[in-house]
């Protein structure tokens, strides 16, 4: 375990100028005094590591000192070819890139490691898009991910939900997001941080304005944010449903993860003939319509009226259609 840890701080101080005890403690989880005794002992060892006194001081390595990647464990050379993400690297323009990256590393390692790693592209596979999902075209993803890359804003014409739907907008860009298959603009304007799906970006331009990035931005925290608060945008509004016991039973697989756990959450005890009524959150009227049409008979719209009567008007059209 200690060994392990002193190779952690040794390739932490190879990918930084200088790294302060409590920087390396608060990244290994560890106390600062155990800091401490590993530089100690990685001093000991013969490892050139320099510790500057003072608010700008920290530890830093001799310039031109470098640690071989043949340290790396077994566990570890076998994770780290799970790390990579083939499909995505390819949409960005960067497949032969990480095609290279990958066999300087595979070279570097030794036999016995170099075996194992290999063997994960042999039994793990990563399809990001959900199931039935063809994937987007993205014409503009390449030249997207070279303004993230390089710094510099970018100016496009979008297709978005509202009217108007096609508005021009100009953006910092913060960073790209692969989610479910779909990519996502993370951008900065003058105002707030937007989210732009790639797929409805038209007629982008890169402009020769560099970025100014927010000092407290975290991409990954963002996006957890961002997606909580989508959520609750998408779902302002709710439906007071009645359903069986079978339909109650299936709702993780009539409706997305959100709304069935919202249904259930809301469940009162059911009735003598084994209904209950729940609460599902909607985003529109319309959206609504098709959701509780796939509950099929199992559910009852109890309100709000116009969403029961729009149920009503929709199962008496497709009786006529069926003969009923």
């Amino acid at each position: 375990m200690r060994a392990s840890r002193l190779m952690s701080i040794l390739l932490l101080l190879q990918t930084r100028d200088r790294v302060t005890a409590q920087e390396i403690a608060d990244q290994l989880e560890v106390s600062v005094r155990t800091v401490y005794r590993d530089m100690e002992s990685l001093s000991a060892a013969g490892i050139p590591v320099y510790g500057d006194p003072g608010h700008d001081g920290g530890y830093r390595l001799l310039d031109g000192f470098r640690a071989k990647l043949n340290l790396l464990t077994t566990d570890e050379a076998e994770s780290l070819f799970l790390a990579g993400l083939p499909s995505a690297a390819s949409d960005l323009g960067l497949g032969a890139i990480a095609t290279a990256a990958n066999l300087k590393v595979m070279s570097a390692l030794p036999p016995e490691l170099r075996d194992r790693a290999g063997r994960v592209a042999e039994r793990f596979h990563l399809d990001a898009p959900g199931w039935y999902a063809e994937a987007e075209p993205t014409p503009f993803l390449t030249a997207v991910a070279d303004a993230v890359w390089n710094e510099h804003s970018v100016r496009f014409n979008y297709i978005r939900w509202a009217t108007p739907h096609l508005v021009t907008r100009t953006t910092e860009p913060l960073g790209l997001v692969l989610k479910s298959g779909n990519w996502y603009l993370v951008g900065h304007t003058a105002l707030q941080i937007r989210t732009y799906r790639i797929s409805r970006i038209m007629e982008l331009q890169i402009l020769d304005i560099p970025v100014t990035r927010p000092a407290d931005f975290d991409l990954a925290t963002y996006w957890s944010t961002y997606l909580k608060s989508f959520d609750q945008r998408r779902r302002r509004d709710s439906a007071l449903l009645r359903l069986a016991a079978e339909t109650f039973e299936r709702l993780s697989e009539l409706l997305d993860p959100a709304s069935a756990q919202a249904a259930r959450d809301s469940a009162k005890d059911p009735d003598p003939d084994g209904f209950r009524e729940v609460y599902l959150p909607i985003e529109s009227l319309d959206r609504a319509l098709s959701d509780i049409l796939r509950l099929g008979a199992g559910a009852e719209v109890l309100g709000p009226h116009e969403l029961r009567r729009r149920i009503a008007t929709q199962t008496a059209a497709m009786a006529r259609l069926y003969g009923g």
